[in-house]
């Protein structure tokens, strides 16, 4: 192997694939390809909810907590397949 060259180990690719294949990394593709222009947006609030906790965050938003829950998790899944995808 020369210099700067990453080994991979075998099953790599297989334990790669496995992680496409979950409802999150499907629900991350979903909201990327149908809303790209809300990706950022989405990352940001969920980051915010994670930071400040779901029930936390609705008082101060004045959002209910089930559509914060919600973008909790699209945050999730987006951020899960943008590390997955690449």
């Amino acid at each position: 192997m020369s210099p700067g060259e990453a080994s991979v180990e075998p099953g790599t690719d297989a334990f790669i694939q496995s992680l496409m294949e979950t409802d999150l990394y499907s629900i991350g593709a979903y909201f990327c390809d149908q809303h790209p222009q809300l990706v950022e947006e989405v990352v940001e609030r969920s980051e915010a909810i994670e930071s400040r906790g779901l029930e936390s965050w609705a008082a101060e938003t004045e959002t209910p907590v089930e559509e914060g829950f919600r973008t909790l998790l699209t945050g999730l899944a987006v951020r899960y397949y943008k590390a997955v995808a690449g």
